[in-house]
């Protein structure tokens, strides 16, 4: 789902896109990789078990984990942001309250016409885009001298990479999409070669998107400062097209975050009621409702986690998801080292390149965004990781017992 959101940092917004799509490239290239290595579904939790043991695994199981917890809070938060724009006299957090309600009770039914409706949802997404472009080309051109750089400069000519980085590193949830497609490796027709090549073209294709949306944006608007940052694209949408745009891209939008929230809260619902099937975690979690046959335990305990967007900003939920996207490019790129360059051994002139020099570049890089999260959701961070090696200890009796694993495959 596209999301034209933009950031404190706007200014900054052109240049973070550059640094954010380079340094996730690498590790697009890791993902590859590794799913042509293991095609099979679970992403970083299974790439991490197969070449690092199930206790390596498990513990960035858990990372994503809190992932798949949070997606469906970001929905929310937006949804609330943006009707709050548009009606003023609403609060922020009735239309969140409004819409958990309703994507509860619709997974605790069924969503198969909903999913449907998903398409006609990207259909309507991929409409605006283009309405936009067209719009904001024909402003821009109508303003008079346009300043091909002035996006690369940021507002007033002030750069400085601090903040390049601060938006990168929040940002990099936005390439979460090349995850979900390892993820569909036990679907796909021949997976060791079509996977690498959609998780790239995935890559390639949202990058540009990003960018060019990001350019013609400060062309049209090219200020630093917006009434309301998190729904600053509605400032923007209106200097293209006027306010039947703006409701054109408002409805667009929640219609598009309500069908993710719903896709987000039943995936992870579905890995909580694996897990608590297999015992990882408490057993009436994995069990079905007698009447629904849905997994009503999980659908509501994930409903009242997404409760704490009545309490939480969207920057900190931003950072705790992309602390663990963070955690899985990370391992991902280790995985490819430890795979093919120590345990398959190779290790010649093209080797060193690919399995070695390559990774650790998309390590590093990823490490360096990894610094430039806020301290809060650092700390957040490693706490829930902390959190993750404690409750291991517990299910293996002090590390004595095989490590459970995590249905992570549900996602």
């Amino acid at each position: 789902m596209w999301r034209l959101r933009l950031s404190k940092h706007r200014s900054h917004q052109q240049g973070s896109g550059q640094q954010r799509r380079g340094r996730l490239f690498a590790t697009a290239r890791s993902y590859g990789r590794m799913a042509k290595a293991f095609p099979f579904g679970g992403s970083a939790y299974t790439y991490a078990t197969r070449s690092f043991g199930a206790g390596f695994g498990f513990l960035a199981g858990w990372s994503l984990l809190l992932d798949y917890l949070l997606l469906p809070m970001i929905n929310y938060l937006l949804i609330g942001i943006y009707l709050n724009a548009a009606f003023p006299a609403v609060p922020a957090w009735l239309f969140i309250v409004v819409s958990i309600v309703a994507v509860t009770v619709l997974n605790l039914v069924g969503i198969t016409a909903v999913a449907r409706a998903n398409y006609v949802v990207v259909g309507l997404q991929g409409l605006f885009i283009v309405l936009f472009v067209v719009l904001a080309c024909v402003s821009i051109s109508g303003s008079g001298t346009v300043d091909l750089l002035a996006p690369f400069r940021g507002a007033d000519g002030a750069g400085g990479f601090p903040p390049i980085m601060a938006g990168a590193a929040i940002l990099c949830l936005s390439y979460l999409g090349f995850d979900a497609v390892s993820t569909f490796a036990e679907k796909a027709k021949d997976p060791r070669r079509t996977i690498p090549k959609a998780i790239m073209l995935t890559t390639v294709l949202a990058g540009l998107i990003f960018l060019a949306l990001a350019y013609i944006s400060h062309q049209l608007l090219p200020v630093g400062t917006f009434a309301s940052p998190d729904s600053a694209a509605i400032e923007v949408v209106g200097a293209a097209g006027g306010n039947l745009l703006v409701a054109f891209f408002t409805a667009a939008y929640i219609a598009g975050s309500l069908g993710s929230a719903l896709t987000s809260q039943a995936s992870v619902s579905r890995i909580i009621h694996s897990m608590g099937r297999g015992r990882v975690l408490p057993a009436v979690l994995g069990q079905l409702h007698p009447r629904l046959g849905t997994p009503a335990v999980p659908i509501i305990l994930t409903s009242a986690v997404a409760l704490l967007a009545l309490v939480l900003d969207l920057t900190t939920v931003t950072s705790l998801i992309s602390f663990g996207a963070l955690v899985a490019f990370s391992v991902v790129n280790v995985s490819v080292i430890k795979h093919y360059f120590i345990d398959q051994n190779q290790r010649g002139p093209k080797g060193v390149v690919n399995n070695l020099l390559l990774p650790g570049a998309g390590l590093i890089l990823t490490v360096w965004l990894w610094t430039s999260l806020s301290g809060l959701s650092f700390s957040l961070g490693l706490s829930w990781a902390g959190l993750g090696l404690a409750y291991l200890a517990v299910l293996t009796r002090g590390f004595h017992r095989p490590t459970p694993a995590l249905e992570l495959e549900a996602a």
